[in-house]
């Protein structure tokens, strides 16, 4: 029977500090007993000789401290895991919330997971289809990618994700494919919404999905992602499956860091955010990838709303240190109605040469993807110097390359959060708006693919 102490000393905000403690240690969950018999959960976050300061999941309030009882578990937290998560609701601590039984454990894991062995990693390099032109033709997704989705408030980031939560898959490959969806802060409509959508997809049934609210404690925030790694590096690496993990939104995750921080009185970083913001990130992030000797494979999209739209911002900024690339969203291609509005130029995915080409998409991907960069690029600058100088100063080439980059936004860009496009139909569409062009100006495809696929 663990040890029962009456010997709460202050309660300040989310945290609680415990005297005259013995052998409890860092990071070990608790419970705090009121004097009305109910329990609240608590967890260890500082040991200093025998003072424990921990750190409660539920509100602070109606806690007395004369009467109030502490038993620390000598566990830490951990996630109930088996194969029945898939199709199943849980909160950010892991217990179910869609009116379902409690999960039987196959195993109980750690959420903090077991590091990965850098010489164990295997190179990322089989290519996800995500149903989405601007990310499968010119920023591919591939198996075992760290690729971030950087948006900003308002901006339709959370269709986009119920988009590639239901239609990602390998293409051609008969393999376990599963998605681990984590909302962290949302509204009770946004989670709603995500649930309604997978279900008419009929997606609900390969997605184990965490739904933390806005109004749920920020310490819960905190667990959040690490449930839902844990449950993915279960499906991965004990399973076989090969997972894609969407984590929803980022910011909140770094807003619950640096209020847990002030509450702590710890010395603040860069905007208040704390100064180990960054090894925190990573050590999320950096569970994703693929094992050498394990089949499965984990691919994480974190999707951040930058705030102010402010590419320098510490979280955007830190993230971009710790993944391959980024997927940006634009409010001006917002306003225009391009959906969903993904600026292609600044966005990057650092292994996309990994995963294209003979074999995996098409042996003329990479010349295609090349070829539309360029073509767009030239034709924004095309277009901001007919609204300098008027339409007249344009040569002939530069007018072609002028409606070149209105019909690449409007058919290549633009595609609504239904259509799901095959990455032959990208490609075969990236062709068709490369015919606007006279072939003289296709510098960046070989004679002997422009012979196969220009002139059909």
């Amino acid at each position: 029977m663990p040890k029962e102490y009456r010997t709460i000393e202050e309660v300040s905000g989310p945290l609680m500090l415990v005297r005259e403690v013995e052998n409890v240690t860092f990071n070990e969950l608790g419970e705090i007993e009121l004097v009305n018999g109910e329990k609240r959960r608590c967890r260890v976050l500082e040991i200093n000789g025998s003072n424990a300061l921990v750190q409660l999941f539920e509100s602070s309030a109606g806690i007395n401290l004369s009467d109030s009882k502490v038993r620390f578990s000598g566990r830490q937290m951990e996630l109930s895991v088996s194969e029945d998560m898939l199709g199943r609701v849980f909160d950010g601590l892991g217990r179910p919330i869609d009116g379902g039984p409690e999960i039987l454990p196959e195993k109980r894991f750690d959420v903090n997971g077991t590091p990965m062995n850098p010489a164990a990693r295997s190179y990322p390099e089989e290519f996800i289809q995500t149903g989405v032109s601007a990310i499968d033709g010119l920023n591919t997704l591939v198996r075992g990618q760290k690729l971030p989705i950087f948006s900003a408030s308002g901006l339709p980031h959370a269709d986009l994700a119920a988009q590639i939560a239901r239609q990602s898959k390998v293409p051609g490959a008969d393999e376990q494919f599963a998605v681990v969806f984590a909302a962290m802060g949302i509204t009770f409509e946004e989670s709603n919404f995500f649930v309604e959508s997978f279900k008419e997809a009929g997606a609900l049934d390969r997605t184990v999905m965490f739904s933390n609210l806005a109004n749920d404690p920020a310490i819960e925030r905190i667990a959040t992602p690490k449930m839902a790694l844990t449950a993915a590096e279960y499906l991965a690496f004990d399973k076989d499956m090969h997972v894609l993990v969407i984590l929803t939104d980022i910011t909140n995750y770094a807003d619950a860091l640096r209020e847990v921080s002030a509450a702590r009185k710890e010395v603040p970083g860069r905007r208040g955010y704390p100064g180990y913001m960054y090894t925190d990130l990573a050590a999320i992030y950096e569970r994703a990838g693929r094992q050498k000797g394990k089949a499965g494979s984990i691919t994480l999209i974190p999707i951040l709303s930058m705030p102010e739209d402010d590419k320098t911002h510490p979280i955007p900024d830190l993230t971009g240190y710790i993944t391959e690339g980024q997927i940006i969203l634009s409010r001006e291609l917002y306003r225009k109605g391009i959906m969903p509005p993904v600026d292609v130029l600044p966005s990057l995915s650092r292994l996309k040469d990994k995963g294209i080409g003979e074999g995996k998409t098409r042996k003329d991907h990479s010349n295609v993807m090349n070829q539309l960069f360029s073509a767009y690029a030239r034709g924004k600058d095309a277009k901001e110097l007919m609204i300098i100088l008027g339409e007249a100063a344009l040569t002939d080439i530069d007018k072609l390359y002028a409606k070149f980059a209105d019909e690449f936004e409007k058919r290549y860009v633009s595609q609504g959060f239904t259509a799901n496009r095959t990455i032959e139909e990208t490609l075969g569409l990236g062709w068709k708006l490369l015919r606007i062009l006279p072939r003289s100006e296709l510098k960046r495809i070989s004679d002997d693919l422009l012979d196969e696929f220009y002139d059909e």
